[in-house]
């Protein structure tokens, strides 16, 4: 018998044929790591198989994983509202997370977010890798340190980078990170909140900016 990985992935789970279809079906019955167990269901990434920009976030959320779809809570809204502002289609762009199951601890009736640890997302990282194998988008925008590193090492500074072009990735032709609109919601002082709201959208018009580059 073949010796057992150390440490769990999701690598047996994925089809033969790579497509957005077959992939979002096998996902379904990922058992790549424990967080399938406490999970309601697989959060698959959405948008056409050919968008030349994909959005990645870190997990999906607990509307998200009640709802079965990526970023249609508060921080997907948020996302849209932006997303509108700069003149990008969310219909035209593939959304997706790094971690494809909610990660929480229960507190009392509510479901409270957990961060990914590193072995969570390694795990995940199939599912990430076969999705850029399909959707083959020229531009990758990682939302957040857990996106970002996940494709860009332990190392890269979201803060440091963010709105900035980095080009001929192993990814894609370009990556342009930027924070996680969750983070932004989290900020109890307005002023500091409408500041990193218009950063945020500064990074985003960077992104529109690249994107018509390309066309």
């Amino acid at each position: 018998p073949m010796p057992l990985p150390l440490f769990p992935t999701a690598e047996p789970f994925l089809p033969k044929a790579l497509s957005l279809r077959s992939l979002k079906l096998a996902s379904k019955s990922c058992q790549g790591c424990p967080l399938y167990k406490p999970a309601t269901q697989t959060v698959f990434g959405t948008g056409p198989s050919a968008a030349p920009l994909m959005f990645i976030g870190e997990q999906p959320a607990d509307q998200e994983d009640l709802a079965g779809k990526p970023f249609v809570g508060p921080s997907g809204h948020l996302l849209d509202t932006v997303l509108a502002k700069v003149g990008i289609d969310r219909k035209s762009i593939y959304v997706t997370n790094a971690v494809k199951h909610f990660k929480f601890e229960p507190r009392g009736k509510r479901r409270i977010h957990r961060k990914p640890v590193s072995r969570e997302i390694n795990a995940c990282k199939p599912w990430l890798t076969a999705e850029l194998q399909v959707v083959h988008p020229y531009l990758i925008v990682p939302l957040g340190a857990t996106a970002a590193q996940s494709l860009l090492g332990s190392n890269f500074k979201v803060t440091q980078s963010r709105g900035v072009p980095i080009r001929n990735t192993q990814w894609a032709p370009c990556i342009i990170a930027t924070v996680h609109p969750s983070s932004l919601l989290r900020i109890p002082d307005p002023k500091l909140r409408a500041q990193s709201l218009a950063q945020f959208e500064a990074d985003l018009r960077a992104v529109k900016k690249e994107l018509d580059r390309h066309r």
